[in-house]
C-alpha cells in the first residue's frame, strides 16, 4: 500500500478547546489515485498499529487477500497521538523546537474521527462503501457512523464498544501508573523517557488482551519439575521491549486517554439515542472469551442500533482473537464485504 502525508497549516482545534497551529496526517492507500468510480474500504487501526494494515493484519489485508488493495480502494489514517507519523506529543512543538511529550492536548475519539475526516475530504471520497475497525478502531467507526450518518453506507463494529467500561478504564489507568512509577517519564527530557514504564504498562495491558485457557496454552512450562516457573515471565518482558522499540511512553500516555473518553452518547442524549441515528447498515462482531468487551455487551450494542446484525467469533485468545482466528473471521467478513461492494 502506498504512504502518503497530508499537512494542514491551519489550527486544529480538539474537543477540549485546546489546539495546535498545523496538522500533519499520515496515511495509507491502495497504490494509485482515487477515482469516483471505485469501492472504498476504509480500516480504522488499533491502539498500537498503524496506518498499513499490511503491517498488522497482513492475512486480511493484501494481495490475494480478502481486503486486497488491487480490487478495493483501501484508506487507513494514523491517529493522532500515535508516533508514526500523525500529529501527537512525539511531533515537534514549533513554539519550543522540542516534542510536546506531555503538552500536547488531550484528545478524544471524536478529535480523532474529525482528523480522519479530513483526509476523506482531500482524496475525494464523498461515500465510504464498508468501514471497519477492531478496538479503539472500532470506536471510530461507531463515532464516525454517528457523525457522517450518509457517508458510510456499510460498517463493521469488531471487538469494540459504543462506552467505555469501569473495567477498561482501570486497566488504562493502571497502565498510566505504571508510566508514572518511571521517574524518567514524568521528567520529560525526550522521547526516551518512560521506557521502563511504557514495558511494564504493556504486560498490564496483554493480560486483558489474552485469556488463562490462552496463556496455559502457549507459556506452559517445557518441563515438569522447573523450581520457578519463568516462561510466561519471560513473555511478558519479551513483548514490553517489543513495543518498547517501536513505541513511546508519551503516546501509549494520550492513547489510553484517547480510550477513556468514547462515548457516543455524550451531547446526543445517551448512546441509545445516538446509536439510533444509525443510518449505515450495521455488523457488531463480538469474541466469546473478551473480557474488554464481552459479547454481551455487543449483543446490546446492536439491539439499540435497531438494524445491526450480531456475529460471534470464537477464540481462547480473548481481544486479541480477531487478530489470531483469520479463517473464522474471514467467515464472518466475506459476505459482508460480497454485498456491500454489490450494493449500488
Amino acid at each position: 500500500m502506498r504512504y502518503n502525508k497530508l499537512h494542514i497549516d491551519n489550527k486544529f482545534v480538539f474537543e477540549s478547546g485546546e489546539s495546535i497551529p498545523s496538522l500533519d496526517l499520515v496515511y495509507h492507500t491502495s497504490d494509485r489515485d482515487y477515482t469516483p468510480s471505485e469501492k472504498v474500504v476504509w480500516i480504522c487501526h488499533a491502539l498500537t498499529g498503524n496506518s498499513n494494515p499490511e503491517d498488522w493484519w497482513g492475512q486480511m489485508v493484501g494481495k490475494g487477500c480478502l481486503f486486497d488493495p488491487e480490487e478495493y480502494y483501501i484508506v487507513c489514517v494514523n491517529i493522532l497521538c500515535s508516533p508514526y507519523g500523525s500529529s501527537g506529543p512525539s511531533s515537534i512543538n514549533p513554539e519550543t523546537g522540542r516534542p510536546y511529550l506531555l503538552n500536547f492536548p488531550r484528545t478524544t475519539i471524536r478529535d480523532i474521527v474529525n482528523a480522519n475526516i479530513l483526509v476523506r475530504k482531500h482524496l475525494g471520497i464523498e461515500s465510504i462503501d464498508l468501514m471497519l475497525g477492531p478496538s479503539i478502531g472500532g470506536f471510530q467507526a461507531l463515532e464516525w457512523a454517528v457523525m457522517e450518518r450518509n457517508v458510510i453506507k456499510e460498517v463493521v463494529f469488531l471487538a469494540t464498544s459504543d462506552r467505555v467500561t469501569p473495567y477498561l478504564t482501570a486497566f488504562n489507568e493502571s497502565q498510566r501508573m505504571a508510566l508514572l512509577a518511571d521517574p524518567s517519564f514524568m521528567a520529560a527530557q525526550s522521547l526516551d523517557g518512560g521506557k521502563a514504564g511504557l514495558a511494564c504498562a504493556r504486560s498490564i495491558a496483554l493480560i486483558s488482551y489474552r485469556t488463562f485457557e490462552g496463556y496455559n496454552l502457549t507459556q506452559k512450562e517445557k518441563e515438569d519439575d522447573t523450581l520457578f516457573a519463568d516462561r510466561a515471565c519471560s513473555y511478558q518482558r519479551y513483548q514490553g521491549k517489543k513495543l518498547v522499540d517501536r513505541f513511546d511512553a508519551y503516546s501509549y500516555w494520550y492513547l489510553t486517554y484517547s480510550l477513556d473518553s468514547q462515548n457516543i452518547g455524550r451531547g446526543r442524549g445517551g448512546v441509545e439515542a445516538a446509536l439510533s441515528t444509525l443510518k449505515s447498515r450495521c455488523h457488531v462482531i463480538g469474541i466469546d472469551s473478551d473480557v474488554l468487551f464481552p459479547p454481551a455487551h455487543g449483543r446490546k450494542t446492536a439491539a439499540d442500533i435497531g438494524n445491526a446484525d450480531y456475529h460471534e467469533l470464537s477464540s481462547i485468545f480473548g481481544h486479541d482473537g480477531f487478530l489470531v482466528e483469520n479463517d473464522s473471521l474471514i467467515q464472518i467478513l466475506k459476505p459482508i464485504l460480497e454485498s456491500s461492494m454489490n450494493r449500488k
